[in-house]
């Protein structure tokens, strides 16, 4: 990297004067008020920039060590590599980003291997993170829908071969930028304002931005789209699941003779199933928030990333050089403040790596540690996965107690509407 002064930012003060004396009804202290007011954007922007750094590198952090402190959070391997390519970006991605887009590092100049390994880390790393969203998407949606293979396939092998797989196709994605794209010529060094995806002499720019944008951006969003629609109508059903309760005069009254007999207790449930049931409020509320999650879900992966993939596959396939710098920085910053929110939806969200994280805060602060039974009713942050695994083990134990009264008693499950069945080796 290199600092040199532009003289354009040297002229400004006369340039200032000589339209003040072009046009003496102009106020002489125009240049000046613009110029602070300039000066308050650019900090209020580094601010906001260095801000979602900090909080990329706590709340990852926070998350894998919550994670590797639990023997039986290791089921959220996904979600720990999720965290582990976040907290990379935010190693070397974001303050790259931070120098590229503040003006206060305008005379930076990167030379052209520099410049070429930022649009390698851009690249890898956002492919990389994109890609490990759509398996934890596609392995929630295993674990919903098909319950029983999930348990069955769903091994620490299995998970390792897709992070590897991830790697190399997010590896050989990211090798196309230094191996015969960028070209910028016989340029020797680069402004680091003019470093990005777009800024190439290349006429292969184009091509890779639709390539980027496919593999990147659009096939991953209609597979989180596709698999989360399936999810919350999973979810849905669950919630408005009508469970048979017992009636009071099943309860109160005493025990017949008669209702010892598997054909009495099937009249029974019968009945019990067919009597006009209304929906709990408490289910309604919470299919209300599995639909909330979800949306907040899908709609943080279309709005941070959207606006970045349009902006650069406009930006490459218009052939224009230059862009307005407010806007590429707007589009950057959205994209790179997913790797400061990912760890709060795909990981605090969940009730157990929060307690977790309370433990160790404990351990850290030499409090005496307090365990506690945690309650099965969710906050409103809860998870929704864990909203289906309490309906289903609610449903499940009043089946049970509807059911049991003897060995031979005739077993029937509830099962949640909208489930696929599982066949049977």
């Amino acid at each position: 990297m290199a600092d040199k002064t532009d003289p354009m930012i040297a002229s400004v003060p006369n340039l200032t004067t000589a339209l003040w004396e072009r046009n003496p009804t102009v106020p002489a202290d125009v240049g000046v008020v613009t110029s602070s007011q300039s000066q308050i954007k650019d900090l209020f922007g580094l601010f906001c920039m260095v801000t979602l750094n900090l909080i990329a590198l706590l709340a990852n952090t926070g998350v894998m060590v919550a994670i590797a402190r639990a023997p039986h959070l290791k089921r959220f391997a996904f979600v720990c590599h999720l965290c582990a390519v976040d907290l990379l970006c935010a190693i070397l991605l974001m303050p790259l980003g931070i120098i590229s887009s503040s003006p206060f590092f305008g005379t930076v100049v990167f030379t052209v291997l520099e410049c070429q390994v930022y649009i390698f880390l851009n690249v890898f790393l956002i492919c990389l993170s994109i890609l490990t969203i759509t398996a934890i998407s596609v392995e929630r949606y295993f674990y919903i829908v098909h319950p029983m293979l999930y348990e069955v396939k769903m091994t620490i092998n299995l998970a390792v071969c897709v992070m590897l797989l991830i790697w190399v196709k997010s590896v050989l994605l990211a090798l196309v930028t230094l191996f015969g794209w960028p070209a910028y010529g016989h340029q020797s060094s680069i402004a680091a304002a003019h470093c990005s995806l777009h800024a190439s002499h290349s006429r292969l720019r184009g091509v890779f931005a639709v390539l980027f944008s496919v593999v990147c951006f659009l096939l991953p969003a209609v597979v989180i789209f596709a698999v989360y629609c399936a999810v919350y109508k999973v979810a849905r059903s669950a919630a408005l699941q009508q469970v048979p309760s017992v009636p009071t005069w099943a309860s109160s009254s005493p025990a017949k003779d008669r209702s010892d007999s598997i054909n009495s207790q099937t009249t029974m449930i019968t009945t019990t199933r067919t009597l006009p049931q209304r929906l709990s409020p408490e289910r309604a509320f919470s299919g209300g928030k599995a639909a909330l999650t979800l949306v907040f879900i899908v709609g943080q992966f279309l709005v941070c990333w959207l606006p970045y993939f349009i902006f650069h596959l406009q930006m490459s396939l218009s052939g224009s050089m230059q862009s307005p710098g407010d806007l590429e920085e707007a589009a950057t910053w959205l994209a790179y403040a997913s790797f400061a929110i990912n760890p709060f939806f795909y990981g605090l969200l969940n009730r157990q790596i929060r307690e977790e994280l309370v433990k160790f805060r404990r351990c850290c602060l030499t409090q005496p540690l307090e365990i506690g039974t945690s309650s099965h009713e969710g906050s409103l942050q809860e998870n929704f996965l864990q909203f289906i695994q309490r309906t289903a083990s609610v449903a499940e134990t009043q089946s049970t107690c509807a059911n049991s009264s003897n060995s031979n008693t005739v077993d029937k499950g509830i099962k949640i509407p909208g489930q696929i069945p599982e066949e049977k080796a």
